[in-house]
């Protein structure tokens, strides 16, 4: 795929300078992007790689652009340009195209308009497919599911039964989506299955990595507002509800009952209690442990930062001594108070 470099000022929604006929073809980075190829320069630290750039156009900030040697595309986020031009000259294929013959598709399901279904993919009884909904090959598709227009589902995603997608998501393949929640009683050592009964809903324009687990709430759904993107190898246990615009990085793991608010950033390999509240606009950092609720925006952090093992090795020994010296500390407080 082409385009002009006006064609991809208009697709910006911005000016720029230099030829419009300008053939571009790809993104790359600044310092490696070629004569056909976009770059971008987000971040004015880096402006040092313009004077050396080989790119056919920079998308650069305002007080960027005298220090371009090359054509340029001026916005106040050129991050958000680069996305923008990757988007319009993406060329990674479609999951499924068309309706493959080995594909195996109950009578009576919902067909929109040009759904595509990929080899070996299984679409239950009454499922609802929107328009443009793409499932890739190996797909299970389990009953009474719907999926809403210009969803897309790569190779081996796992939709169990009743599971609502809204329109323009995006499955990763090995997902799995509406397995049965962790709910079990005791009796006297032996565990007691409890069926999960609700489902997984997800809204509009929800991205979700690959090998990531989303669990069916036990009697009310699980459920993910509009929005939101979530990396891969997460766990999303049953009857949690992430709000709107919150993103979610990789290996995070959620307890069950959890309530994220709006416009949360999670960062990877975080852990959250369940049955609890986190308030909107919430950051949480790398390797967080969550474990009370946050009731105040912010941004939050845990755990131990990496050091040498032998600098380590005292932390983690002064660490085990806090209790004892703790109570030698109230001790002392206690003798100081008497005397005074």
């Amino acid at each position: 795929m082409t385009i002009t470099l006006q064609e991809l000022a208009q697709h910006l929604n911005t000016e720029f300078n230099g030829e419009a006929d300008l053939v571009i073809r790809r993104v790359n980075t600044l310092d490696k992007a070629g004569p056909d190829e976009v770059a971008f320069l987000s971040d004015s630290h880096y402006q040092h790689l313009l004077a050396e750039t080989k790119a056919a156009a920079v998308i650069v900030k305002p007080k960027d652009q005298a220090a371009c040697p090359v054509p340029s595309l001026v916005m106040d986020n050129p991050y958000l340009g680069f996305a923008l031009a990757a988007q319009l000259l993406d060329t990674t294929p479609q999951p499924a195209v068309d309706i493959h013959p080995s594909a195996v598709i109950a009578e009576d399901v919902t067909l929109g308009e040009g759904v595509a279904i990929g080899a070996n993919a299984v679409v239950e009884t009454g499922v609802v497919l929107g328009d443009g909904v793409v499932i890739g090959a190996g797909c299970f598709i389990g009953k009474d599911c719907r999926l809403g227009a210009r969803t897309r589902l790569w190779a081996n995603v796992t939709l169990y039964h009743r599971v609502h997608l809204g329109e323009d998501c995006l499955i990763q393949s090995g997902t799995v989506i509406g397995a049965d929640g962790f709910g079990y009683a005791n009796n006297q050592g032996e565990w007691v299955k409890i069926p999960q009964l609700g489902t997984v809903t997800l809204g509009n324009r929800v991205e979700i990595g690959a090998n990531t687990t989303i669990d069916r709430g036990a009697l009310e759904d699980t459920t993910i507002a509009d929005n939101v993107i979530i990396d891969n190898q997460c766990q999303i246990a049953h009857n949690v509800h992430i709000g709107y615009g919150t993103a979610v990085a990789g290996g995070t793991v959620m307890a069950g009952s959890l309530n994220i608010g709006k416009y949360c950033i999670i960062g990877g390999a975080s852990v959250f209690n369940g049955h609890m509240d986190i308030c909107d606009g919430v950051t949480i950092t790398g390797m967080g442990m969550v474990m009370r609720p946050i009731d105040k925006p912010g941004i939050y952090s845990s755990g131990i930062p990496l050091q040498p093992n032998k600098e380590w090795r005292k932390t983690a020994a002064r660490v085990m001594r806090i209790d004892d010296l703790h109570k030698r500390v109230k001790q002392l407080e206690k003798q100081t108070n008497k005397k005074n």
